[in-house]
């Protein structure tokens, strides 16, 4: 059917939504729908996409049908819609949480024609009663809410979308209506292949929502950034995106027991818990809501003022959506997200095993976010772009790129002499050992490989190992290597790379790549905690505690406490003995063993100077959960070889040290004489040990490598007595 003159669809705007003016491309849109055309709307979230099939579903004759992924989306909608109706039965939806009885009342009110609007998942879709209920029934148009879900590369894949269009010939054709928050070029065509709609009118509106603050920070302290972020802006409605159901349980415990009111949502919890949580966070009873992906999709919270991404998404439609949940109503919304390219590893992990066709898409979808994550591009520029839309501003004020521009510098000898080393060593290896190989580090694996007598070792010896990798994943992010997920991330040089070093051609490389660092400041490991600046007269006061102490206990002074760890002291100013559990390489032992002087000693300094203490040291830490630490500490108590623990969990043996040494450096007592005494020959352990008792001067490995010689030690053993030093004496 078609409505006549303009002022009547206003008319029916004002009487079922008390709306007086449509929004973007509403208008037209539902004009569309009602001459009985097929629709294609690209909407961002925000742009109201649900009224562009609920108005003209009032207004045509018989029921539109809605397909849509989520119960929780329908319960809200059906809700809504019958907020504006005296009629009940205005709205339904048909999904597996209704009773038998419940079932036939929806089934009655719309074979009655009472029902305008009926939300069906497209589980319930695929059903045999319910398909010959619905050929019963009058349809007046389709509409596919959440659409990207048809497509194999959108974000949000579910094989059960591709199964509608047979379904729809199969109950009786219709108009239908797709739409979509969210689709690159490729998931539109693929969306409007699968439903046999390539002559539908296509309404896209700018995926630019200028009011959104777009900003990527290394993951380093995330849970102690966030905090501080959180108390910043109290009172404002937020959401903190994790991968894991385990993180979102952690974090949100985190922020509780920092006095932030926050509530874990993910697929995992019971339905009741979960409608609950979301409910106190609609209802404002709750500041924060951490969760999986699982929340927010249609959630229509207009006042969320900011979206944390605690885990980089898996696609940037993912972040794009996401994203978009913030300042719905037009007002302030800020968008950061933490990234560690540790994490990408972790996704590519989650790959293995998968058809390869799909680790193929997961693969692209990731070097994009890899991509803007570490772009030093206009962010908002990057992100329309990827979806076919043309940004042409210089500078768009309001991310962190443009506010403040990173520095760049001409870098194509670099990335040529990284292409050499991946073909140098056959391309069969990771990027960190071709990182190590470039650096010129002499480790085992090198070693054994005979990597230290290429041509190409030590070429780029003037950097460091985590400066290489950042060119090789810009030369990945470029195209020039192709990296093997199935195969542990082993890099090759593509066609285009090898044109590259025939013939380079300038190549902008982005300084600031401090992206590596990242730890899991859940786990209280070294190196963790530098926020502020350091305070150089305590720092000089407590080093001289510390040479004290270490003499009254004959001992060199960086068993009591490393220099990172006093550093850190004297940014904190930890006052109890709890505190110091929470500076950097300092665990429960470490504190009880030696804290209490260097506590004191603060406690006086901070009252003296008058000191307002940072807040960052209020941050309260949980239990650590770290499944992989008690792993280790029980594995080890069974005198179980290091080789086969660093087996068992994937780890390469400089991995599963670095682990230990973090332990040992909290302040457990770990006794590894099982294995050192079967793999390192005794006079080698005393002269090892004895070097870090009586030469010493800091813990430094390189230190002792050029005390000791490098011909006859190696790095892996010095590593080990030193290990073993440190929790005899240390702890």
């Amino acid at each position: 059917m078609s409505v006549g003159a303009d002022i009547s669809l206003k008319e029916y705007l004002k009487k079922y939504f008390g709306f007086d003016t449509f929004k973007g491309n509403q208008e037209v849109v539902i004009r569309n729908v009602l001459d009985g055309n097929d629709s294609f709307v690209l909407m961002p979230t925000g742009g109201g996409k649900s009224l562009c099939y609920q108005l003209p579903s009032l207004i045509m004759d018989g029921t539109a049908i809605v397909i849509s992924p989520l119960i929780a989306l329908m319960k809200n909608q059906v809700d809504a819609m019958r907020g504006f109706s005296t009629e009940e039965g205005i709205a339904h939806f048909l999904n597996s949480s209704l009773t038998k009885t419940q079932m036939q009342k929806v089934k009655q009110d719309v074979l009655d024609g009472k029902t305008k609007l009926l939300y069906v998942a497209p589980e319930s879709l695929t059903k045999e009663e319910n398909i010959l209920f619905l050929k019963q029934a009058k349809i007046s148009f389709y509409a596919v809410d959440e659409a990207h879900c048809i497509s194999e590369w959108g974000h949000d894949f579910r094989p059960e979308y591709r199964r509608i269009r047979p379904i729809v010939n199969k109950i009786g054709e219709a108009p239908i209506i797709a739409l979509t928050a969210t689709a690159t070029p490729k998931v539109q065509s693929d969306i409007q292949k699968n439903l046999d709609m390539m002559d539908a009118n296509v309404f896209k509106s700018s995926f630019n929502r200028e009011n959104l603050y777009y900003e990527v920070r290394p993951k380093v302290n995330a849970a102690k950034e966030i905090i501080k972020f959180i108390k910043n802006n109290s009172g404002k409605s937020g959401i903190i995106y994790c991968l894991s159901r385990k993180k979102v349980e952690e974090l949100a415990e985190v922020l509780q027991v920092n006095g932030i009111k926050a509530l874990p949502y993910h697929a995992g919890m019971d339905a009741a818990t979960r409608s609950g949580n979301q409910d106190k966070f609609l209802m404002e009873d709750v500041d924060v809501i951490v969760a999986t992906i699982a929340f927010g999709m249609g959630i229509d919270k207009p006042d969320v003022r900011f979206v944390i991404h605690y885990d980089i998404p898996k696609s940037l439609e993912g972040y794009y959506q996401e994203t978009g949940r913030a300042g719905r109503d037009g007002g302030e919304g800020k968008c950061i997200s933490f990234y560690s390219y540790k994490d990408i590893q972790k996704l590519e992990k989650f790959m293995q095993g998968k058809p390869l066709a799909e680790q193929e898409i997961g693969k692209q979808l990731l070097l994009e976010t890899v991509a803007y994550a570490e772009s030093a591009v206009c962010r908002r520029k990057m992100l329309l772009h990827y979806f076919g839309e043309e940004y042409h501003q210089e500078n768009c004020e309001n991310c962190d790129n443009c506010n403040h521009p990173k520095e760049q510098f001409e870098g194509k000898d670099d990335v040529v002499l990284a292409l050499e080393a991946i073909i140098a060593v056959k391309e069969k290896f990771k990027a960190e050992h071709v990182a190590n190989v470039l650096s010129g580090v002499k480790n085992t694996s090198i070693k054994s490989y005979k990597h230290h007598e290429l041509d190409v070792f030590g070429e780029g010896s003037k950097e460091d190992p985590k400066y290489w990798n950042a060119v090789l994943r810009q030369a990945l992010i470029a195209g020039f290597i192709d990296k093997d997920i199935e195969n542990y991330g082993l890099l090759s040089v593509n066609e285009k790379g090898r044109e590259f070093i025939k013939n380079p051609e300038p190549f902008m490389l982005t300084k600031d790549h401090d992206y590596e660092s990242a730890d899991d400041e859940m786990e209280g490991k070294s190196g963790e905690g530098k926020t502020g600046a350091v305070d150089n007269e305590l720092f000089n006061i407590l080093k001289d505690l510390r040479k004290k102490v270490a003499k009254e206990l004959n001992l060199p002074p960086f068993v009591i406490f490393q220099d990172p760890s006093i550093e850190d002291m004297a940014i904190q100013y930890p006052i109890t003995l709890e505190e110091m559990q929470r500076i950097a390489g300092v665990g429960a032992g470490k504190a009880q063993k030696y804290g209490a002087k260097f506590v004191d000693l603060i406690k006086k300094y901070v009252d003296e100077k008058e000191i307002i203490r940072p807040m960052d040291m209020v941050v309260k830490s949980i239990v650590n959960k770290s499944g992989l630490k008690v792993y280790i500490i029980q594995s080890i108590d069974r005198q179980m070889s290091l080789d086969d623990i660093a087996d068992a969990k994937g780890l390469e043996m400089h991995q599963l040290i670095d682990e230990i040494e973090s332990i040992v450096q909290s302040g457990t007592k770990i006794n590894i004489d099982y294995y050192i005494n079967q793999t390192i020959d005794e006079d080698k352990q005393e002269d090892i040990y004895e070097y870090f008792r009586e030469e010493a001067e800091t813990e430094s490995i390189e230190a002792a490598l050029e005390e000791l010689g490098e011909e006859e030690y190696s790095e892996e053993e010095i590593r080990l007595m030193r290990i073993k030093f440190f929790s005899e004496l240390g702890n």
